[in-house]
């Protein structure tokens, strides 16, 4: 039996499908199983990451995890997932656990996520992936007005991930055991601007989107406007001040699945209605 919590995110509900279809049990963590919307045969639990003792019924005669990150009393959680059996964690992470800034709030709950896993004597791989194409769909607002998108940190190129490949990734490194103990570095195929990727959506949607490219204190302003300042200074320390660089792309996809990661040219062809409304 597999746990995916956060099961109705971006990757959730593509590791739920995946692992349902080819024939594992899969428990989804949701907080109201009357509005989950899962696959035939998937077993749907309630319970709370950052209530602890809300898991003991979901964690029941589970053998592994796909475990969201940055939840209160980790430790305890895991201690729970130890001590009813689970043999193996594959954890969300982030490329910035590498930085373990702990001054950082996304870097911070990275690190600490990741620091609890390795304590609690569990098998575990780290996921860490890199931007989501699925970012693209906080546009949808705009592209509703109108053919202008306003682009934060128009400047920065992100290697940018399907989280269908993610959650492929994570599909096999709860199911197959050979990626114990590793750290997973996961990208798309190609760095993309932010007007790039407004370029490829302006293609699959046959619209003649233009990018307004803000400045550095546009975005910010924007940033202040919908996140705790934490996580604003979080981000302008990534992306304006440099200190997180996800342009690299890495082979990882490839060499766990055997098959290229998915462009964002396809992750915006398969997402194309999202956009339609």
């Amino acid at each position: 039996m597999i746990l995916v919590t956060g099961s109705t995110g971006n990757i959730g509900t593509e590791l739920v499908a995946e692992l349902s279809e080819s024939g594992q049990r899969v428990r989804a963590l949701v907080r109201d199983p009357a509005r989950a919307a899962l696959p035939a045969g998937v077993e749907a639990v309630t319970g709370d990451l950052n209530k602890p003792e809300s898991l003991v019924d979901a964690l029941d005669g589970v053998d592994g995890i796909f475990l969201m990150p940055g939840y209160a009393d980790m430790a305890e959680t895991l201690a729970l997932a130890k001590k009813a059996g689970v043999q193996r964690i594959a954890l969300l992470s982030s490329g910035s656990a590498a930085l373990e800034d702990l001054d950082n709030a996304v870097s911070r709950y990275m690190t600490l996520s990741e620091r609890a896993v390795r304590e609690s004597g569990m098998a575990w791989t780290f996921l860490r992936p890199r931007s989501f194409m699925s970012n693209a769909l906080r546009w949808l607002p705009q592209l509703a007005a109108g053919d202008r998108v306003r682009v934060q940190f128009p400047g920065v190129a992100v290697a940018a991930i399907d989280p269908a490949d993610i959650a492929t990734v994570a599909a096999v490194a709860l199911t197959e055991g050979g990626l114990d103990g590793r750290i997973l570095d996961l990208t798309g195929p190609r760095a993309l601007r932010p007007a790039e990727q407004v370029a490829v959506l302006a293609e699959v949607l046959g619209r003649p989107l233009v990018a307004e490219e803000l400045t550095d204190a546009e975005t910010r302003a924007e940033l202040e406007a919908t996140m705790p300042q934490p996580y604003v200074d979080a981000f302008v320390s990534f992306f304006i001040d440099g200190k997180l660089d996800e342009s690299q792309v890495y082979p990882t996809v490839r060499e766990v699945t055997g098959r290229d990661p998915h462009t964002f040219e396809r992750w915006a062809r398969t997402h194309a209605a999202a956009f339609a409304h």
